[in-house]
């Protein structure tokens, strides 16, 4: 499905939440993580995992390696640079980047407002203004993303894979990673240590 697509305006999709992975999910690629929804609607669904890092890689190496950089400027880069997380957002299009921030930085025709505090932007554009210090005030960087065809994550849900709950920004933008799963069923109301692969909700 296309990233740009129309908003659903249904209550019953999920775009703007997040997912968090249930004991009993089937698929090894998405246990224990958590999931922030870009889009839901009756053509799919696109998320980006937000609590999986991309191993040896950080924000200035990637600069460098896309040429927005050079390698003897990574040293200068704005300190809020390196604080930028490099994520693993997921199985599909790994070779891409797209970046979850929060709404201070717009670029029309790129950027995709998810909910109040939460927006996606895919273009090298905003990478290029976070080199410079221009980007938004925060922001994790994810290369790749978690996709569904139509009907197939409500299928998953009722097979106890995924429980959902509202978005937290603090969350998304968290900066240790290990913790986010935990505080993600927290936020739910679930205590980790009592869930067992058959738990379920309402």
């Amino acid at each position: 499905m296309r990233i740009g697509s129309q908003r659903a305006k249904s209550m019953g999709y999920l775009d703007g939440q997040l997912l968090v992975a249930m004991p009993g999910m089937a698929d090894e690629r998405f246990a224990r993580t958590v999931i922030y929804m870009c889009a839901h609607s009756a053509e799919g669904a696109m998320g980006i995992v937000v609590n999986r890092r991309a191993a040896d890689l950080n924000m200035g190496d990637l600069l460098v390696q896309l040429g927005i950089i050079q390698e003897t400027d990574a040293i200068r880069l704005p300190q809020q640079v390196g604080r930028i997380q490099v994520l693993l957002g997921g199985p599909v299009e790994t070779s891409r980047g797209f970046v979850l921030h929060t709404p201070d930085f717009f670029i029309d025709q790129s950027t995709l407002p998810i909910d109040d505090s939460v927006c996606l932007t895919a273009t090298v554009d905003i990478l290029r203004a976070i080199a410079k210090g221009e980007g938004p005030n925060r922001a994790v960087l994810a290369l790749g993303y978690a996709g569904w065809s139509p009907g197939q994550l409500e299928t998953e849900m009722q097979a106890n894979g995924w429980i959902n709950c509202p978005a937290d920004p603090e969350l998304i933008f968290h900066a240790d990673l290990d913790q986010k799963y935990e505080l993600a069923l927290r936020k739910i109301g679930i205590d980790p240590a009592m869930l067992s692969s058959d738990a379920g909700h309402a």
